[in-house]
């Protein structure tokens, strides 16, 4: 089992943002642009974690090389089933660069995206209190 699936389904926080390269960029299934760095992206995780109920990966796809893979989950939101797919891709340290993410169908993604918003004043509270940490090295 790949090191990024096993963090997320034993919902290791720490595990997951280790696994992050510092100019990650995340492209959310419900926001137009994509958000650039750890700390956010991170954050966005996290309140993934708290969103989506009954989460479970389904099938995992990997290319040759190893740097690039494809995590089919299926979850729960305020009652709607969804599908998904994580598609990453590793730099060559093995941290992952690019994180995108697509969920179907339509009403289980209005309802991520619903509960994504409630999250988002939490979500940028917590990247900025990251992002200050690292500023000051604590």
């Amino acid at each position: 089992m790949h090191p990024f699936r096993a963090a997320v389904e034993a919902r290791d926080e720490a595990a997951i943002e280790a696994l992050l390269a510092d100019d990650v960029v995340f492209t959310s299934p419900v926001a137009f642009k994509p958000y650039p760095g750890k700390a956010i992206t991170a954050a966005i995780l996290r309140a993934v974690i708290r969103v989506f109920e009954d989460f479970r990966y389904v099938r995992e796809i990997a290319d040759a090389d190893g740097r690039d893979h494809a995590f089919v989950f299926e979850a729960t939101v305020d009652g709607k089933q969804l599908t998904g797919c994580d598609f990453l891709h590793f730099d060559e340290d093995g941290k992952i660069d690019d994180f995108m993410v697509m969920v179907r169908p339509l009403s289980a993604a209005q309802a991520l995206a619903k509960r994504m918003g409630e999250q988002f004043e939490r979500i940028e509270a917590e990247a900025t209190a990251q992002l200050q940490r690292e500023a000051t090295g604590a």
